[in-house]
């Protein structure tokens, strides 16, 4: 089962997670995927997961995706981290956004979760 989308809505959320990847990117995050969930889940359409440096880089990257998608019309309805700051997560409910430190993102395995989800080439969709 999945969620109704209008189409200009659909477009507006992959334009966003491919902006939120490539900025992510720019802020070294190394690592970037984004899956496509459209009609795989009810909770969002793309899932973002990238990893971070250190503690102090993935904050300031989690700030500055909410600062992003408050610009574009998409403020996070929530955001979490855990208490080391290992994972941080930025809920814009459409999009969900996966900060890890290398040893959570392999242990939690969230790209293994999702295998059969497409990866979406974010980097080709940006030359476009």
């Amino acid at each position: 089962m999945s969620r109704a989308t209008l189409k200009s809505d659909a477009a507006r959320t992959k334009t966003f997670a491919v902006g939120a990847a490539l900025r992510m990117s720019e802020l070294k995050c190394s690592d970037v995927v984004v899956l496509d969930l459209v009609g795989r889940s009810q909770i969002c359409d793309y899932m973002i997961i990238a990893s971070g440096t250190s503690q102090r880089q993935m904050k300031s990257v989690g700030e500055d995706i909410d600062k992003l998608g408050k610009t574009l019309g998409s403020p996070a309805w929530r955001t979490s981290a855990d208490s080391g700051t290992s994972w941080i997560v930025v809920d814009f409910v459409d999009v969900v956004v996966h900060l890890f430190e290398p040893n959570q993102r392999a242990f939690y395995d969230i790209e293994g979760l999702w295998a059969e989800a497409p990866r979406l080439p974010w980097r080709a969709a940006i030359k476009k």
